[in-house]
């Protein structure tokens, strides 16, 4: 069985350069790769094209790269939990590409599937669609859209085993199961790493064929974007 397990997070990033195009999983603040996202901080790397969801928050998840100025462009769906972003996008300093979010998980798991392309509905009619072609089926117009070529993703995952299959939990199951296979490499971070073999076959979301590089995460602090509570009656 071929063993996809590295030692940690530095051995996981190697070969990450600026430049590069990146998908990260995760779904506000639930599921992200936050071992991976602080040692691209430590690395310094620039010029990066990131693909997620949204951007997380001022201080925490892909905020923390905007703070530093290390991502040029942003393709998301969500990003209205972070200040730094909009003072970017508004002043010119950051490119963005919104893109509706059941199109951004397709267009991912396409690159997974390994198709080049795909048409949906989204989008037809607005600005989302131009420039793009467009056809008819049944009467109902489509927008072509183009899978996602991406050089890493990067994963969090709740367990995982040594021939990098996957276990997610709760809402982490978010666009982490899409985004695994559809890059060059893809890397995933577990908060529990076992020995291959050790999972149940039955529970298992995702196999570790999908997987280049497996690690155990450490220090997760799992925040939570906004907490309301009622008050005490």
């Amino acid at each position: 069985m071929i063993r996809k397990e590295v030692a940690n997070v530095q051995k996981a990033l190697q070969g990450v350069t600026n430049g590069q195009t990146l998908m990260l999983g995760g779904f506000g603040l639930s599921g992200i790769p936050e071992n991976a996202i602080a040692e691209l901080v430590q690395l310094g790397v620039s010029g990066l094209t990131c693909i997620s969801n949204n951007a997380g928050v001022d201080d925490f998840g892909l905020g923390l790269l905007l703070q530093k100025k290390q991502i040029k462009k942003m393709i998301s769906s969500y990003v209205g939990e972070n200040d730094e972003f909009e003072r970017q996008m508004l002043s010119g300093e950051l490119d963005v590409e919104l893109i509706p979010q059941g199109t951004l998980a397709e267009r991912c798991r396409a690159a997974k599937a390994g198709f080049p392309a795909f048409y949906t509905p989204a989008g037809y009619g607005t600005e989302v669609a131009e420039g793009k072609e467009t056809r008819e089926f049944n009467g109902k117009m489509y927008v072509l859209e183009h899978a996602f070529k991406a050089d890493f993703a990067f994963i969090k995952a709740w367990k995982g085993d040594a021939a990098g299959n996957l276990v997610f939990k709760g809402t982490a199951r978010n666009f982490n199961p899409n985004m695994c296979g559809a890059a060059e490499i893809t890397i995933a971070e577990v908060e529990e790493l076992v020995p291959a073999g050790t999972l149940d076959p039955n529970q298992i979301h995702i196999p570790g064929i999908f997987v280049q590089r497996i690690f155990q995460g450490v220090n997760y602090e799992k925040r939570i974007e906004q907490r309301t509570v009622r008050q005490k009656q």
